[in-house]
């Protein structure tokens, strides 16, 4: 589907703290792509979901919560690894986020995974509900 579309520089990703972006799969489904720092390949790019529930990891208002090299559902607090997106406590245990395959290269980061186009910066606000996500967890950030 793709071929290589350059996304943003990784010395952004790091600045901010995360950079999403919306693609469409091969089952004409657009998902929400979220770029994270990590320290073994400079960046590295998961679906916007928690592998518990349906439950997005970045938000607009405060982008993604990190806790030491990790990235925190906002939920039930599961902390999935930036670099290997496996995740190794709470409900979403023995779980890994589904990647999506970006290279790094002369500062810059582009979107190589086949399986995707790239459609737009930013998130997918064609299934925003104005109530935003539930929360059980008593973590405030």
């Amino acid at each position: 589907m793709t071929n290589r579309h350059r996304l943003t520089s990784v010395e952004t990703v790091e600045d901010e703290g995360a950079w999403l972006f919306t693609v469409r799969d091969a089952h004409d489904t657009n998902q929400e792509v979220m770029l994270v720092p990590c320290e073994e390949t400079g960046v590295t790019a998961w679906v916007n979901n928690c592998t518990h529930e349906d439950q997005r990891l970045y938000r607009d208002e405060i982008g993604v919560v990190t806790r030491d090299g990790g990235i925190v559902c906002p939920k039930h607090g599961s902390i999935f690894d930036s670099c290997s997106g496996g995740c190794e406590n709470g409900p979403a245990a023995d779980t890994t986020l589904l990647s999506v395959d970006v290279t790094v290269d002369d500062g810059s980061v582009y979107l190589t995974d086949d399986a995707v186009d790239f459609l737009w910066k930013g998130g997918d606000s064609s299934d925003d509900d104005d109530s935003g996500p539930s929360s059980t967890s008593h973590l405030t950030f």
